[in-house]
């Protein structure tokens, strides 16, 4: 027999054999997708002019699952962001072993706390400055992650451009990362954050720190970003909240929380400075990994030398309900 034919022989041999190894499926691993959804509808009232508007804040469905052990998939889009329909995460991911990940796609830059939460996990209706004007980036490209208890570090680059371009050659990157340290009932983050905003760069950095235990969670952080060539002036951005949570019967509900929030920023670009105090109370059902919300909530916006809000960003009263499933 030729040294050729060997080679196809034992190359077949291979195949056939990764072949049966890949229909059959650990059984310790569930491959059929799992769909997600969360519908969160509002009402809201400025309370100084009395106008108010009703919303479908989000409407997310979602798609995960895994085609390997080592193998996983996320899809996520909004098909009702007030009104309009976003493509929001695609990506794959392997795990390499060790605690070690490779993610490519389209996905939430990893940077920040307040940044990462979806809707369903907001404790408030709206998300703080830090969240929704300052730091709200995702795009497409590549991560690199290592979870060695009790520590995640993640990092990775990314067009430089929007979600909604994925045509343009580039000759910069955006980049990101972070160190997430877990130890007892305490969180802390830190990281580092470089993106191009209308042409300019601006670079940030970020630490937070939280606390859960029982009934409490309390969370503080803060991020600086600085825009290159002096195009604006650097922004500072906080945000400090506390939430409480306690069982309760009332008819099909069964936890009642109250939150507190202060956050605020010094001018951000073309947004003017503020500060806000928000405070509100959620009435929930839970039942496994399905909920519904019902919540309440006031802020008080607070605005630096006389300036103006734009409409949405003035005291109001937001009425809200959130359904997981």
């Amino acid at each position: 027999m030729s040294f050729f034919k060997r080679i196809i022989i034992l190359s077949l041999s291979i195949g056939s054999a990764m072949t049966t190894f890949a229909d059959e499926p650990s059984a310790a691993v569930n491959y059929t997708p799992q769909i997600n959804g969360t519908i969160r509808s509002r009402w809201e009232m400025e309370t100084q002019e009395g106008e108010s508007r009703f919303q479908v804040r989000n409407a997310r469905l979602s798609l995960t699952g895994k085609i390997a052990p080592q193998i996983s998939y996320f899809l996520n889009t909004d098909l009702c962001d007030r009104g309009k329909m976003k493509i929001l995460d695609a990506w794959g991911r392997i795990e390499l072993g060790g605690g070690a990940s490779f993610q490519a796609g389209q996905f939430r830059m990893p940077f920040g706390v307040e940044p990462f939460r979806a809707p369903h996990t907001y404790f408030f209706a709206n998300r703080s400055f830090i969240g929704k004007q300052v730091c709200n980036f995702r795009a497409v490209g590549a991560k690199v992650g290592v979870d060695i208890s009790p520590f995640t570090i993640e990092a990775g680059v990314f067009n430089p451009t929007t979600i909604g371009d994925h045509e343009t050659w580039n000759k910069k990157v955006t980049a990101a990362g972070q160190v997430i340290l877990r130890t007892g009932d305490f969180k802390f983050v830190t990281g580092g954050q470089t993106v191009m905003t209308e042409g300019t760069r601006a670079n940030l950095i970020d630490g937070a720190a939280g606390w859960s235990r029982d009934r409490w969670t309390v969370e503080a952080e803060y991020m600086h970003e600085h825009f290159t060539h002096d195009a604006y002036k650097a922004c500072h951005a906080y945000n400090l909240f506390a939430n409480y949570a306690m069982p309760v019967k009332a008819g099909i509900f069964n936890r009642l929380s109250f939150q507190g929030r202060w956050d605020g920023m010094t001018r951000h670009a073309d947004d003017p400075a503020r500060n806000r105090i928000t405070v509100g109370s959620t009435l929930t059902y839970s039942a496994s990994k399905v909920f519904a919300d019902l919540r309440a909530n006031y802020e008080k916006y607070i605005y630096r030398h006389n300036a103006e809000g734009p409409q949405g960003e003035r005291d109001k009263v937001v009425l809200e309900m959130v359904i997981r499933f």
